[in-house]
């Protein structure tokens, strides 16, 4: 039956969420940290809670995902993991050798009260860390924030690496935010046609995208590397793609090393991709070169040719802030209609912006941050829309409500691609608009009455 019991009748809940639109910091905090050239993160507290978190990353890219933990049990979760941790340190080190631990914490390490700080500067004063060998590590406790929070606060570990010499490099810092490897890709395809030399951080491209070489690599090629992150108090400024998942690193840079940093929306779409692409080339100090303009404007034909189908079809939306801040701008852009708007990352600044993008539709918009897939459903029964975008969760409302269901964020468990195809940029515009015209005129093929149904769309 799946969710078909969902009540129509909404009652406010303040007690209970009801399959969230979220996950927890520590997952978010991993896949930042496999974005570091020769890390392996690390998991402070139970392996259970490690299991999971590579499991959900290892589902989504179809990748082997390493990490290691601290492995609590009741003793230490009684009197702390101080002694597990300086213990996993020199083991990892000893057996693995990577570049880089990334720790994250866990809610019982959090609850217990472990001090990362004092704990990494006893490893250090005891000789377990080798020379040129790296610790960082972030507070993530699951019960504060979402998976969203947990990136953050892990890239805002690695801009704190920044170590400035006092000379400008010329390099511009991109932090991309909690997007695809493919992504990441674009991002530094898009930069190098502008002719800016950047320092993108994180960096999961080519780490959970490789190719299938026959050999196994437990530390890809990939990364950003630790050299690269020291420079970053150097640069001659940082884009930070996204408020909730970028700001916070930028703002370090700017405050500790005075590094000018600018906020802007995910490239997704036109108009926010037109701002990243200007903003690179302000801060590059370099011209837009005639093969980005032509890519433009293939993504206007594009909109122009199918605006038809486009115009005035209700979309649900649920996933992460930033995303979906990008998202309801492109969708409102080409006349499409955000009406029911949904994420599980707490946070009023979202709520605000999503009105401000839709104070001009002509319907009711929903929108609603701490929010969670129960809500989203009872909405699309009272509201209903032509489609649905969100993560594989969003199945079993597409099912039961016989809704045109497109698979974009995090997690996707039961599609591939996402890892390989890039939606940010033009690029990326045309194959979301791809993807949206697909299942859009494959809903007009199936329901046409016989009269209708053309050859030519």
């Amino acid at each position: 039956m799946l969710l078909r019991h969902t009540p129509k009748e909404i009652n406010e809940r303040s007690a209970v969420t009801i399959n969230p639109a979220k996950t927890c910091q520590p997952i978010g905090a991993m896949y930042a940290a496999l974005g570091i050239h020769g890390c392996l993160p690390h998991s402070h507290g139970s392996q259970g809670c490690c299991a999971y978190h590579r499991s959900a990353l290892t589902r989504h890219y179809k990748e082997p995902v390493s990490a290691a933990t601290s492995s609590f049990t009741e003793g230490s979760s009684v009197f702390g993991g101080q002694a597990n941790l300086l213990q996993a340190i020199n083991n990892i080190f000893t057996v693995y050798n990577p570049e880089v631990i990334a720790v994250h914490t866990t809610c019982l390490s959090e609850t217990i009260g472990d001090d990362l700080p004092q704990i990494f500067d006893k490893a250090r004063k005891e000789g377990t860390v080798p020379k040129g060998k790296t610790l960082i590590g972030a507070p993530t406790p699951s019960y504060v924030g979402s998976h969203v929070t947990g990136f953050a606060n892990m890239v805002k570990a690695m801009a704190d690496l920044a170590e400035p010499t006092g000379k400008k490099n010329g390099k511009v810092n991109v932090i991309p935010g909690w997007v695809e490897p493919s992504d990441m890709e674009e991002i530094k395809r898009l930069a190098g046609l502008v002719g800016a030399e950047i320092t993108l951080f994180p960096d999961t491209s080519g780490i959970l995208n490789g190719p299938l070489s026959g050999e196994y690599h437990m530390f890809p090629k990939g990364g950003v590397t630790v050299g690269e992150l020291k420079g970053c108090g150097d640069a001659t400024g940082t884009l930070a793609l996204g408020e909730w998942c970028s700001a916070d690193a930028a703002r370090l840079l700017d405050t500790k090393h005075k590094v000018p940093c600018r906020i802007l929306d995910m490239p997704f779409g036109l108009k926010a991709t037109d701002r990243f692409i200007d903003a690179l080339r302000i801060v590059s100090g370099t011209v837009v070169p005639e093969e980005i303009t032509c890519e433009r404007g293939q993504l206007v034909d594009l909109i122009s040719d199918m605006h038809q189908y486009f115009y005035q079809k209700k979309v649900a939306l649920f996933g992460d802030p930033d995303q979906l801040i990008a998202m309801t701008e492109f969708l409102v852009s080409i006349d499409m209609c955000p009406v029911h708007i949904v994420t599980g990352t707490p946070g009023k600044r979202f709520e605000k912006r999503i009105r401000e993008l839709t104070k001009d539709l002509p319907v009711p918009v929903n929108v609603r941050a701490r929010g969670d897939l129960f809500l989203l459903h009872q909405w699309i029964k009272n509201d209903p829309v032509d489609l649905l975008i969100g993560n594989t969760y969003g199945k079993y409302i597409a099912r039961d409500e016989d809704l045109p269901f497109i698979r974009w964020g995090f997690p996707i468990f039961d599609r591939q691609g996402h890892q390989y195809f890039p939606t940010v940029g033009y690029k990326g515009g045309l194959r979301l608009l791809e993807k949206v015209l697909d299942v859009l005129l494959d809903r007009k093929d199936r329901d046409d009455p016989e009269e209708q149904f053309e050859l030519v769309l």
